[in-house]
C-alpha cells in the first residue's frame, strides 16, 4: 500500500449494465468496515436495469480513520485518496460517453459523508446525489473547499434522528451547504430508525435514477 495514497490500486465494482450501453451510472461508496459488494448489493433494490453501478474498495474497509466530525487533517491521507477515488471513477464514466448529468453519487455512512464532500468539492450538475445517514467532512467551523455550483441537482439526505453516529445538526449543516451550492436538497428523517438503509430511502433514490434515466 502507497502511504500517501492508502486507496490507489484497489478494485472497483460494477453491477448492472455496461458502461457503454447505460442510461445513467451510480458511484456507491460503502461504510466504515464494510465493502464494495455490501454495498453494491442496492443495486437490486433500486430496480433501474439501465444503470451501470460501480463501488471502489477502501483499503482496509475504511475510508479515512477518524470520524467526519474530526479535523480535516486528522483523516490525511486517507481522506485525500479516497476523493481522488471518486474522482477516477467519475473519470471512467465520463470517458465511457455518460455525461455528470446522469451521473449519481451514492453512500452509506462514512461512504455518505465521502459522497457529500466529493460533490461539495466538484459540485456541477450531477444527476442526483445521496448522502444515506451522513454529513460534510470537517470539524465545526472549519474552512470548507467546496467550489462550483450544483445547478438545480437533486440531492437526497436520508437519517434516523437518533443516529449515533451522525449528530442531527451535521446533517442540517450538510443541507444548508449544499442548498447554497444551488442543490436542491430534500431531507428525510427517520424516528427510532438504526443505522441502517429503509425502504423510504431506496423509494426515494429509486424515483431519483428514474427521473435521469428519461431525460
Amino acid at each position: 500500500m502507497n502511504n500517501q495514497q492508502p486507496h490507489q490500486g484497489q478494485p472497483v465494482l460494477h453491477a448492472g449494465a455496461r458502461l457503454e450501453q447505460a442510461r445513467g451510472a451510480m458511484i456507491m461508496l460503502h461504510g466504515r468496515g464494510a465493502t464494495a459488494e455490501s454495498i453494491l448489493a442496492l443495486a437490486e433494490e433500486f430496480q433501474q436495469k439501465d444503470f451501470a453501478y460501480l463501488a471502489p474498495q477502501a483499503a482496509g474497509g475504511t475510508w479515512y480513520p477518524n470520524r467526519f466530525l474530526a479535523p480535516t487533517a486528522s483523516n490525511e491521507p486517507w481522506l485525500s485518496s479516497a476523493l481522488a477515488v471518486v474522482d477516477n471513477v467519475v473519470a471512467q464514466v465520463l470517458a465511457a460517453g455518460i455525461p455528470t448529468e446522469r451521473i449519481m453519487l451514492l453512500g452509506f455512512s462514512q461512504g455518505a459523508c465521502l459522497a457529500l464532500e466529493y460533490a461539495a468539492r466538484n459540485a456541477q450538475r450531477y444527476g442526483g446525489v445521496v448522502g444515506l445517514s451522513g454529513g460534510l467532512i470537517g470539524a465545526e467551523g472549519e474552512p470548507r473547499q467546496d467550489r462550483g455550483t450544483f445547478n438545480g441537482t437533486p440531492i437526497f439526505l436520508g437519517c434516523s434522528e437518533v443516529d449515533f453516529h451522525i449528530p442531527r445538526e451535521r446533517v442540517e449543516h450538510a443541507a444548508k451547504i449544499l442548498q447554497t451550492l444551488s442543490g436542491e436538497v430534500t431531507t428525510r428523517w427517520y424516528r427510532n430508525m438504526d443505522h441502517t438503509v429503509n425502504h423510504d430511502e431506496i423509494k426515494f433514490v429509486r424515483s431519483m435514477m428514474a427521473a435521469v434515466a428519461v431525460e
